[in-house]
C-alpha cells in the first residue's frame, strides 16, 4: 500500500531538489526515498523506474522555465525581449542546476505524461514568438531557434563547469554576447538557394 501523502509529484520534487544538490546523473531511487523517508519499493507505486523519475524532472523543469521566461518577456520586443528571455534562462540555469539539465538531456519520457504537459509546447511557441519579432520566417526560424538554444546552453554550462577561467566577468561577456545577437538577428543573412528543407 502507497505510503500517505506520497505522490507522483512529492517524489518528482524530491528528485528535482535532490538533482540541484547533486547533479541528476547522480541521482538514484534510494536517495529519493530517504530524502522523503520511505522504503524505495514505496517509490514505485508513484514512478516506474530512475528513468521515469527522470523525465518527470525534465517536464517539471521546462514548465518552470517556460513560464519564468513567459513572465519576463511579456510584453517586450526585440533586444529588450531577447534580453529578458536569455536572462531568464541564465537565472534558472544557475538556480536550478539539476533541473535545469534534465532539460537538455535526451531522456525517455512517457508521451501520454509528456502530452498533458504544457512546458515543452509553449517553449517552443515563445522562443518562436520571440524570433518573429525580428522578421524572420522558416528556415530561418529554426536556424535561429538553433543558434540561441546553443548559445544560452553553451554558455551556462561553460559557466557551471568553470569553463572561463579569463580575468574578465563572464557578465560582461554575456551581455556582449546578447548584443551581438541582436544585431545578426535584425541582419539575418537571406536563405541560399535550395536551402528550405
Amino acid at each position: 500500500m502507497a505510503r500517505a501523502g506520497l505522490t507522483a509529484e512529492r517524489v518528482t520534487i524530491a528528485g528535482a531538489e535532490l538533482a540541484d544538490e547533486v547533479g541528476l546523473d547522480q541521482v538514484t531511487m534510494s536517495q529519493v526515498a530517504r530524502r522523503l523517508g520511505v522504503k524505495d519499493a514505496s517509490l514505485y507505486t508513484h514512478v516506474r523506474s530512475l528513468e521515469d523519475l527522470r523525465g518527470r524532472i525534465a517536464l517539471l523543469a521546462a514548465d518552470e522555465k517556460t513560464i519564468r521566461i513567459a513572465e519576463t518577456t511579456a510584453g517586450r520586443a526585440g533586444k529588450d525581449a531577447l534580453i529578458a528571455f536569455a536572462n531568464a534562462w541564465r537565472e534558472y540555469a544557475h538556480q536550478h542546476p539539476g533541473r535545469y539539465m534534465a532539460t537538455q538531456t535526451p531522456i525517455q519520457i512517457d508521451p501520454e505524461l509528456a502530452a498533458k504537459a504544457p512546458g515543452p509546447r509553449r517553449a517552443v511557441e515563445l522562443t518562436y514568438g520571440m524570433l518573429r519579432g525580428y522578421g524572420l520566417a522558416e528556415p530561418d526560424l529554426t536556424d535561429a531557434v538553433r543558434l540561441l538554444r546553443s548559445t544560452f546552453h553553451g554558455f551556462v554550462a561553460l559557466e557551471a563547469a568553470g569553463g572561463f577561467a579569463h580575468e574578465r566577468s563572464p557578465q560582461h561577456s554575456w551581455v556582449r554576447a546578447l548584443d551581438a545577437l541582436h544585431t545578426l538577428l535584425e541582419h539575418w543573412p537571406p536563405s541560399r538557394e535550395g536551402d528550405s528543407s
